[in-house]
């Protein structure tokens, strides 16, 4: 069977905590449970490096506006790491060019990201902590039962991973007032914390 559809959850997953996929992927292969994850995500230090890493973003995803401020940094970390994972399953299974692989896991990754993205922005413009916290651990259990999901039966979880993304865009669109709303309250927070110009005095 083509690994395409284990390429595009993971990179799918990958765009919301690509630390989880790399860490489960991994346990998931070093623990026998399957096959087809690569040596590269078994190793004991790409294990260890991924759980620190996913601890952090467990803390930092839950904060407001320090979630948003993480997210910005990841624009980058996770479209890439979904690319690299979703080339090396390509490579481990030999059924899927890795190039090809790279480029849907990676795209994958950024459109899923871009959501996530968003709908933190939009989270945020609510006053209490608490709706940050039940995002993201909805995030995580979502990432972690698709992820495992997709271990054993791709077909059916690259499907749940299309309308999770389709879903999302669509609610990324109806919250785009919020997300105007997050980005001028950052923009009025920022204008605050810079010093005054001095007004230039003319001689004389």
């Amino acid at each position: 069977m083509s690994v395409l559809p284990l390429v595009f959850t993971s990179g799918w997953a990958s765009g919301v905590n690509a630390y989880a996929v790399v860490l489960l992927l991994g346990l998931f292969g070093a623990t026998g449970l399957s096959d087809d994850v690569p040596a590269a995500l078994q190793r004991s230090d790409v294990l260890i490096a991924a759980g620190v890493l996913f601890l952090c973003e467990a803390v930092a995803d839950k904060i407001p506006y320090v979630d948003s401020a993480w997210d910005a940094v990841h624009t980058v970390v996770r479209p890439v790491a979904g690319a690299v994972v979703a080339a090396l399953l390509a490579g481990q299974s030999g059924s899927l060019p890795e190039l090809a692989a790279g480029a849907v896991g990676g795209s994958t990754a950024l459109l899923s990201h871009l959501v996530k993205a968003g709908t933190r922005m939009a989270v945020n413009t609510s006053p209490e902590p608490f709706s940050n916290i039940a995002v993201s651990i909805a995030e995580d259990l979502g990432v972690a039962a698709v992820i495992t999901f997709a271990v054993f039966n791709p077909v059916a979880a690259a499907a749940v991973a299309g309308v999770l993304l389709l879903g999302g865009g669509l609610t990324l669109f109806l919250l785009v007032g919020r997300i105007r709303s997050f980005l001028r309250r950052r923009a009025e927070r920022r204008a605050r914390g810079r010093p005054a110009r001095p007004v230039p005095q003319r001689p004389g």
